[in-house]
């Protein structure tokens, strides 16, 4: 990931950054006024609201950082290597079996203290 020096935010960029969200609340007021209005339009309409709330942020310096940054994951995702079929198939196998073998392991300790605890109630110990 590239590392940026943080620049001076200029005042465009802070009316950009207060008016995103302002056009959100706008966009979900505006849903619930028009509530005689079909749901499908309502809802249409308050997805064009984000989108262009979005654009709008998407404008200042820190819309544009975190656009870099998301490509740049987009990138690294790219490069993770996925298990093939057969190796999550052992993978998994190999899981139940331990939890298997672990589960008896503490069901037998669990036996025997059960067995100590009633041996030593049963001497009047």
């Amino acid at each position: 990931m590239n590392a940026h020096v943080e620049e001076a935010t200029s005042v465009a960029d802070v009316v950009k950054l207060l008016l995103s969200p302002v056009i959100i609340v706008l966009g979900v007021v505006g849903f619930y006024y028009y509530a005689d209005v079909q749901l499908l339009y309502r809802a249409l309409a308050l997805l064009l609201v984000v989108v262009i709330s979005a654009a709008v942020f998407l404008t200042t310096a820190k819309g544009k950082s975190l656009w870099a940054f998301m490509q740049e994951s987009k990138q690294e995702f790219k490069r993770i290597v996925w298990p093939t079929k057969d190796e999550a198939v052992r993978t998994t196998l190999l899981v139940f079996v331990m939890v298997t073998v672990v589960g008896l392991v503490l069901w037998l300790f669990d036996m025997l203290f059960f067995s100590i605890v009633q041996f030593l109630m049963n001497q009047g110990i």
